[in-house]
């Protein structure tokens, strides 16, 4: 396959960190429009992978069969990188040093920011892309709404739409559903799937296993810094292989595509 038609195509990766290995000979390779999903418990290296994909982190290089691409690309402008990969983290929100309406929110994100300033013009297409995506999302009716009245759920929904504004190759989530309560959860869930029927790349990065929804066909297991399976979901997540993933027994179950694990 050309590898234009590779999200991440990466190669014995390696990260060091503060005289730690903290990624150790990683091979991924993700296709556009694929649906994965990376899971592991903290300490895994799930968050360094995140900034490895974003070049807030490099990797590194001395040793053979290396490689580092994203897009078919090895170097990237990275305010250009981040508008083809839609970041969504709970810990965006911790960044707000303003109070700021979804709708602004949402238009930040055609310019990798938070917020916007007065030096950044703001076309009628944009605003037009903004009205579309808060409708998509369900989420119109917060338009004008200070981000920071809104509940944990609602939030998560502003900050898909202001990854969703540039028109993204791809969304990266980040333990998506931290804090939300199990109705906000459900919500959230059936945002992914809707999301997914669209044809755009999603790739959950979690260490729970209730994140995952039934159109990820693919799941990779991160353990300390290395990937210890990598196969389709139904193969991947068994209570075997979670049992030694998480270092402690689990029985793992599912109904319709939703796994759900109990110790």
């Amino acid at each position: 396959m050309s590898p234009a038609f590779y999200l991440f195509d990466f190669q014995r990766v390696s990260v060091v960190r503060q005289g730690r290995r903290v990624l150790s000979d990683v091979n991924l390779r993700v296709q556009l429009g694929e649906h994965i999903a990376i899971l592991g418990p903290n300490g895994s290296g799930k968050s360094t992978l995140i900034k490895l994909m974003t070049r807030e982190l490099y990797p590194l290089e001395q040793v053979p069969g290396f490689r580092f691409r994203i897009l078919g690309g090895e170097t990237w402008n990275v305010f250009e990188l981040r508008k083809l990969l839609g970041i969504v983290s709970a810990d965006l929100l911790s960044h707000l040093t303003r109070d700021l309406t979804a709708r602004e929110v949402v238009l930040s994100g055609f310019f990798a920011g938070l917020g916007v300033w007065p030096h950044q013009k703001v076309t009628p297409a944009m605003e037009k892309k903004v009205r579309s995506i808060l409708r998509f999302l369900e989420i119109a009716h917060l338009a004008d709404r200070s981000v920071q009245a809104m509940s944990s759920g609602e939030q998560r929904r502003v900050l898909i739409g202001r990854a969703l504004a540039p028109d993204p190759e791809a969304l990266v989530l980040d333990e998506p559903t931290n804090s939300l309560d199990p109705r906000a959860v459900h919500d959230f869930r059936l945002v992914l799937r809707k999301l997914a029927k669209t044809g755009k790349t999603i790739m959950l990065v979690t260490h729970h296993l209730s994140d995952l929804i039934p159109e990820i066909e693919r799941t990779v297991l991160l353990r300390r810094g290395r990937i210890v399976d990598d196969g389709p979901t139904r193969q991947t997540l068994t209570s075997a292989k979670l049992s030694r993933l998480f270092r402690t027994p689990i029985r793992v179950s599912s109904r319709n595509g939703v796994y759900s694990g109990t110790f």
